[in-house]
């Protein structure tokens, strides 16, 4: 486990280089800040579709052979990425299809590293796993932000994206030496078995089907959805909202932002710490976090100047972080061991349409309502959703039904059964 926070800290690192280096690539080749948006829009778009299946072929295959190959295929995209715009040759098409393939890669990608993960520690520790998961995230894309700066500025833009490369080859060659917990190997001769059984039927989207059908008959998963994708779509989005508020309204600078920013890093970092602690993480308890978040956010809305947002907003990312620990372990320990690989997939898929709506939607909303209006609008509506789906849940009870001692015979019960 230790080896593996290692390989994705340098994994992430490199990532967020690329991804920071790329956003300015595509303004140096356009001019275009729209098509800066087009282009991360590209790479997200895949997931809509493929994340599904992506999520059915880490069930099918074998977890480490998965990840290890999509990790040397990412490799293999930034060193051509790279070696195209060292040879300046890079056009705003071929930017476009390399991001459109490296967003199918992710498809298979993230769930088979993510459900790999998992597998190093024994079933209990599966939450903290995943909070030192979020942690190493956060640093990474601390690191990698930073360094991608200092990179561009010495070594040129297509060293970032060889960094980024080399990056996937140190994960790639780490996953080989990762042994399994005993519960990740019972649970993958389970998982097998259920590969060879769905291998011999006829029907070859019955794979897909499963996990999709499994996502729609479990309560559980589909109030996380809720609750998660409506604190995406009206709050969440903290690098948009409070950047117009702090520019806007408040009259901060670029310095302040800069500050709001730092300190919404540092409240992700802790939130992780916090997060790793977790035992038993439940939906209610992920409900409960998304209403203090969106209570904190109401109040980050009335904030009379930059200074008073800063203390809101280190809790509210310490909120985010924790409920976003939280969500993940439900969704990755909920399943039985053999679909969660589809979970995950369905998960993706969902998760794309808020990662592309939310921030279109927000925007609106701000255009309406303005920075102030935004926070405090988006806040009430995620606290009332979660009020009300609490109250029709306790509202929700069995009533119980009475048998007289005539009212079935006993041969007519021995022949119904």
């Amino acid at each position: 486990m230790r080896w593996w926070s290692v390989a994705n800290f340098v994994s992430n690192a490199g990532t967020w280089m690329q991804l920071t280096v790329q956003n300015l690539l595509v303004l140096q080749i356009t001019g275009s800040a729209a098509a800066t948006g087009l282009s991360m829009s590209v790479q997200a778009a895949p997931a809509l579709l493929m994340s599904v299946l992506g999520g059915a072929a880490v069930d099918r295959w074998p977890r480490k052979l998965t990840a290890a190959v999509s990790q040397a295929l990412l490799a293999v995209i930034a060193f051509t990425t790279a070696t195209l715009v060292a040879l300046d040759r890079l056009d705003m098409t071929t930017l476009m299809v390399l991001a459109a393939v490296t967003g199918m890669v992710a498809t298979v990608d993230n769930p088979a590293c993510a459900l790999l993960g998992n597998d190093l520690v024994p079933a209990e520790d599966v939450p903290s796993a995943i909070g030192v998961g979020a942690l190493v995230f956060n640093a990474g894309r601390l690191a990698g932000a930073a360094l991608a700066g200092v990179t561009v500025g010495f070594l040129g833009t297509a060293a970032a994206y060889f960094a980024n490369g080399f990056s996937f080859l140190f994960v790639t060659a780490v996953i080989p030496f990762l042994r399994p917990a005993a519960d990740a190997v019972r649970q993958a001769a389970v998982r097998q078995a259920a590969v060879g059984r769905a291998a011999r039927r006829p029907a070859s989207g019955t794979s897909v089907r499963e996990g999709l059908a499994f996502f729609a008959r479990r309560p559980r998963l589909l109030a996380l959805a809720g609750v998660t994708g409506i604190s995406a779509v009206f709050g969440r989005n903290y690098g948009l909202t409070l950047a117009v508020l702090v520019t806007g309204p408040l009259a901060g600078g670029a310095g302040a932002f800069g500050t709001v920013s730092t300190v919404l890093a540092a409240g992700g970092i802790v939130g992780a710490v916090l997060g790793a602690r977790l035992r038993r993480p439940s939906v209610r308890f992920v409900g409960a976090l998304a209403a203090t978040g969106a209570l904190l956010q109401i109040a980050a809305g009335l904030s009379p100047s930059p200074a008073m947002l800063v203390v809101l907003v280190l809790p509210m990312a310490v909120v985010e972080s924790v409920s976003d620990t939280a969500g993940t372990a439900v969704l990755q320990t909920d399943p039985p061991a053999h679909l969660r690989g589809r979970v995950l997939g369905v998960w993706g898929s969902i998760g794309t349409v808020w990662s592309l709506g939310g921030p279109p939607a927000l925007g609106l909303l701000m255009e309406l309502a303005g920075p102030r209006g935004a926070l405090i609008t988006g806040g009430a509506v995620i606290a009332l959703s979660l009020a009300s789906g609490h109250l029709l849940h306790r509202r929700r009870v069995t009533t119980p039904v009475a048998l007289t001692k005539d009212a079935a015979p006993q041969e007519a019960l021995q022949t119904a059964a």
